[in-house]
This record gives C-alpha cells, structure tokens and sequence, in this order.
C-alpha cells in the first residue's frame, strides 16, 4: 500500500473568500435574536435622548408606539419595558396600577403592533422613593435598617405582574433577583387565569457596575447604599448555576444572564447545565455606553464592535440578547445579508 506523503495542513482554505466564510459560519446573528428596550414616562410626544446612553430615549406612550413600530418593521421579535412614574413612594404604588405608565403603554403597543411580544420587566426600583428593589425595614430590630424585606416584597411584585399581564403583556420579566419570585409570580398569575403568560427570570443577576446609564434613563439609583444583599458577587460562577437550578424548579421559562460581556463563561456553563430552556442575556447599559463613546471619539469602528460582540454573546449560549443595539445591529445585518 502506498504511502501518502505528509501534507501540510490548509484551515485557510475556508476563509479565502466572503462566500466561503460565510457558508462555514459557525453562528449565525440574525435580527430575530435581539429584544430592545424602551423606556416609558408620562406626557406627550416625548422622545428625550439619555445623556449617558447616545441613540437611547424616554418615550412617552405616543412615541413608544412609534419606537416599537420601527422596531418589528426591523424584524425584531419583542420589546422591552421600563417605566418611570409620576411620583415615587415607599412601596411604588403605580407599579401596580391599572393605569400606571407601564399597563398604558402596553395597551397602546400591543393595540398598535400585534404581533410584537411585549415584555414587562418587574420590579420596584424606579417606582419607589428610596430606588430599592423592594419594601425596607422599619420594624424588625433583628434586621439592618433600611434592609430589603424579601417575602413583604414580593407581595407588591405579584400585584404589579398580574396588573402588567392584565394590560397584555405577553412576558412577565422579574428583575429584583429576590428569593422565590419566579415561584410566586409563577402561583399568582396562574391564580389569576394567566396560567399562558411566560416567566423570563433574570435568573443570574450580578451586582455589577455596568448598571450606571440604565439609573439615569429609569431614574432608578438607590438613594443610599447598593443591591449586594441581593444581586449577586460577581466573583462567583457556582452560585450562578445554583439561582438558575431554583429558578427551573420554580417554573421559569427563560434563563437570563445579566450583564452579558464580562459574563460569557456564566452563559456558557448556564446553557450546558439548562439546555431545555432558552437562555437570555442582557448586553446592558455601561456596556453598551462604552462602545458609543469610543465610537463616538473615533477609536473603533462601532458596527463592527457592535456586530462581534453580540455575536460572542449567542457563541456563548445566548438564544436571545436584550440590548440596547437592537435597531442598529438589525440595520446592519440586513444590509450585510
């Protein structure tokens, strides 16, 4: 039998030309992939660009029809909502009210665009008067005060998700990351006949700093101290996989992974303990704020940041990426295709 001679070895054979990348590519980012964002406040014809987050608005209900129209003309799947109220209090009552800024634009977009999923993020911190995620305490003297009272709080968060799902919104989104609120969201909208609504659970919520632009655009900064006793270490991984095995059990349909970028390797080993469910992740605000300044000072190209790094995000074991690129990043795909 006849030898074959030592071959060198070619993997640049596959790369040599567009077409042929583009036939080998492994993952493939398409605009079907992406939620976006909005934040809605109270008036009219309103779209106030954020300072800290270039190309990002406050709409008021009119315009974020309008936003989310553009949004699906794109061929993005869903939106989702962020609301600033008219007045804050200690428990945040518009959060949970049927007239709130939130069930108002959900009617409006839903009404004017159908077929978009409309996704509603709950929680507490843009509603209330001292920006924590839940109910402080005043009255137990074996807790710290001004401490995030976990089960008083997620009473509040069950009123606003039932209200939210009454309004029409097709995704109910805990973001507070307090202990089983995928499991009382889960009973109270089933109690309520809402047993079709899906629960997207920011299951694996760091306390980063990546978080500062979104502050200013919810106008949702805690007034004092930070989120650590709930949000978690952003040092540690296992922890990860613990939030997300509760939140399995406590009927969470999605998975998310928040912030995303210094987070792929959570995505990654997320997905491969979770794979029956979608995994999400949020390419959040400093992230996103980081790339348009130095686009914006000319030091990198941002289509082409914007498209790899979200392309690392569904590399990881993203199924979906909520960010704030959504409209440009599908622009440019269509245009690329």
């Amino acid at each position: 039998m006849k030898t074959l001679p030592s071959l060198p070895i070619r993997p640049r054979r596959l790369r040599q030309n567009r077409t042929m990348r583009a036939m080998v590519r492994e993952t493939i980012l398409t605009p079907s992939d992406f939620i976006s964002p909005i934040f809605v406040t109270h008036g009219e014809n309103i779209k106030s660009e954020i300072s800290s987050m270039p190309g990002v608005f406050q709409h008021s209900v009119d315009t974020a029809v309008l936003e989310a129209q553009a949004v699906a003309d794109l061929g993005i799947p869903a939106v989702i909502l962020f609301g600033i109220p008219a007045s804050k209090d200690p428990i945040g009552e518009e959060n949970f009210a049927s007239d709130g800024i939130i069930p108002q634009a959900i009617r409006a977009i839903k009404a004017a665009v159908p077929d978009l999923l409309v996704i509603s993020d709950i929680c507490m911190c843009e509603y209330t008067d001292h920006g924590h995620c839940g109910v402080l305490n005043h009255e137990h003297s074996h807790l710290p005060e001004g401490y995030v009272l976990n089960d008083e709080s997620l009473k509040v968060h069950a009123q606003a998700a039932i209200v939210h799902a009454q309004a029409g919104a097709d995704i109910i989104a805990p973001s507070s990351m307090l202990d089983g609120i995928v499991a009382t969201l889960r009973i109270a909208l089933d109690e309520a006949d809402f047993q079709h609504i899906p629960i997207m659970s920011y299951a694996i919520k760091y306390a980063s700093a990546f978080y500062g632009p979104f502050r200013d655009a919810a106008d949702g900064a805690p007034k004092f101290g930070d989120r650590k006793t709930h949000q978690m270490d952003p040092a540690n991984a296992q922890e990860a996989l613990r939030e997300a095995e509760l939140d399995v059990a406590e009927g969470a349909d999605f998975l998310m992974v928040k912030p995303a970028l210094s987070y792929l390797d959570v995505i990654q080993r997320a997905k491969a303990a979770f794979p029956q469910l979608p995994m999400v992740c949020y390419n959040v605000s400093g992230e996103y704020a980081m790339v348009k300044a130095a686009a914006q000072n000319g030091w990198l190209d941002e289509q082409k940041i914007v498209i790899e790094k979200l392309t690392s995000m569904k590399r990881a074991g993203a199924d979906v990426i909520i960010t704030y690129h959504a409209k440009d990043a599908a622009t440019w795909l269509s245009n690329r295709n």
